[in-house]
């Protein structure tokens, strides 16, 4: 019988005074006995609002209802049929905004712990080698070409072999994994782990292909020559920043930049590697989502004395993952709230010194929702700093737009789709954050499903 009133397990954590100084996973497999005790405290609801939340629509009690049976194997293939991501999204997933937010259990007991559940189905059945290659169709003839190797990409080229086509996948960069391997860093999702879940892709016959630039050094024109039709998943790797005086200095980073060059390059590593980052000894963070935390953290791992995050709105707006701001506190990262910078002051040698800053209160909501920042006449002071981290958001790339005018883009940059989730150009398909301009993982996942789907009607109406 199921046991919703036990207590939720919450798995083992690295200790922050150790963690902090290193780059390996801060938490930990489930073991067999805490992945059961939180598997009994699943319902096992027949109208399950964790399912119906769930952008990439896995089968959540389906898949627990296995564990609890001790099948793993069984339960990963179930978790398959509809997300061959299982150990990222159990990962890096906002389980709190899906699943587990919707969770019957969540009021009263605790939502069950999916994320960890997912987690500990996908590690444990891959390391008693249980893990089933999923099954694809009879070959249909056609070739698909994916742009770009990172999570939305990733789902629809699966998705496009299951269903019997030649898919290729096209990245810029030398290593696969897009956002997954640059953005997010290794404490949160281990190399090894992005490497796994790409191999099971490319034995379901995918192939991939890396330094490929399109828009450079292939054209989408060139392209449509040679596929029956291209899905564009090339993220949104294009940093925004402030536009205040002083951001050219030396010692300001975008939190694209850097955490490139702490998680794809190994700058932590450096010289054992070839690409170094410099740290000051008092980092700020500005931003308050998911990738100002991340490049807080990486920033911590790097031997500062002090990183502080400095948000524009207060603790109850910041858009990052509470566990992510957890975390980062246990690490020693300090936060400023209601914070607006005005400029980045420099020394006599150009570098980074301070940042001047007002302080803010709360107005009117804007439009979408959010409580509106007001400056504090008055209110000036210079928050310390010699290494600035800009992490307020990104936007796509231009390269692919700029080369192939047929698409239509909004102000922002980001492609347009029309009322059947296309482009402006035939047979040409796209989903993630090149069109959303900076969203979470899962759903950049979802839309690489949905056009997968749309591109198989599109080759079965023999366009």
């Amino acid at each position: 019988m199921p046991n919703p009133s036990a207590p939720r397990q919450q798995g083992k954590q690295q200790d922050p005074q150790v963690r902090k100084k290193n780059f390996e996973e801060v938490a930990q497999i489930f073991t067999p006995e805490e992945a059961c005790a939180e598997a009994e405290r699943c319902l096992t609801c027949q109208n399950a609002r964790c399912q119906a939340n769930c952008p990439v629509g896995v089968q959540i009690p389906a898949f627990i209802a296995l564990l609890k049976k001790g099948d793993v194997g069984a339960a990963l293939s179930k978790i398959m049929e509809t997300s061959l991501l299982p150990a990222i999204c159990g990962r890096v997933c906002p389980q709190e905004k899906h699943c587990e937010g919707n969770c019957v259990l969540k009021d009263k007991f605790g939502s069950v712990n999916i994320g960890m559940l997912e987690r500990y189905t996908a590690d444990t059945a891959r390391q008693k080698g249980l893990l089933k290659t999923p099954q694809c169709a009879a070959p249909s003839g056609k070739k698909v070409v994916c742009i770009g190797s990172g999570p939305s990409s990733i789902a629809a080229a699966a998705e496009l072999a299951r269903a019997g086509h030649e898919v290729t996948v096209l990245e810029a960069l030398h290593a696969f994994g897009g956002v997954l391997r640059y953005g997010i860093p290794s404490f949160r999702l281990p190399r090894e782990v992005i490497d796994r879940e790409i191999e099971t892709v490319k034995a379901m016959g995918v192939k991939f292909q890396t330094d490929v630039l399109v828009g450079a050094t292939e054209k989408v024109a060139d392209l449509l020559r040679q596929f029956d039709a291209v899905y564009i998943g090339s993220g949104a790797g294009l940093p925004t920043m402030l536009g205040i005086p002083g951001e050219s200095a030396v010692g300001v980073y975008s939190a694209n930049e850097f955490l490139t060059r702490v998680n794809l390059m190994q700058a932590y590593k450096f010289p054992q590697t070839d690409t170094p980052v410099q740290i000051g000894k008092r980092v700020v963070v500005l931003g308050g989502g998911n990738s100002a935390m991340d490049a807080a953290r990486c920033a911590m791992r790097l031997g500062p004395d002090s990183v502080t995050v400095a948000y524009r709105r207060s603790a109850a707006e910041m858009p990052a993952r509470a566990a992510e701001v957890l975390h980062a506190q246990e690490e020693g990262v300090q936060f400023e709230y209601l914070i607006t910078p005005k400029e980045v002051l420099q020394d006599e040698n150009g570098r980074v010194c301070g940042i001047r800053c007002t302080r803010n209160e709360l107005g009117a909501p804007d439009a979408k929702g959010r409580r509106r920042p007001v400056e504090i006449a008055g209110s000036e002071f210079v928050l310390p700093a010699d290494t600035v981290i800009v992490a307020i958001g990104q936007r796509p790339n231009p390269i692919i737009a700029k080369t192939t005018p047929e698409l239509k883009t909004s102000e922002r940059g980001v492609l347009e789709l029309d009322e059947q989730g296309k482009t402006s150009l035939p047979g040409v398909y796209a989903g993630g954050d090149i069109i959303r301009g900076g969203a979470t993982v899962l759903l950049a996942m979802k839309d690489g499903i949905e056009a997968a789907r749309r591109i198989n009607r599109y080759l079965s109406e023999g366009k």
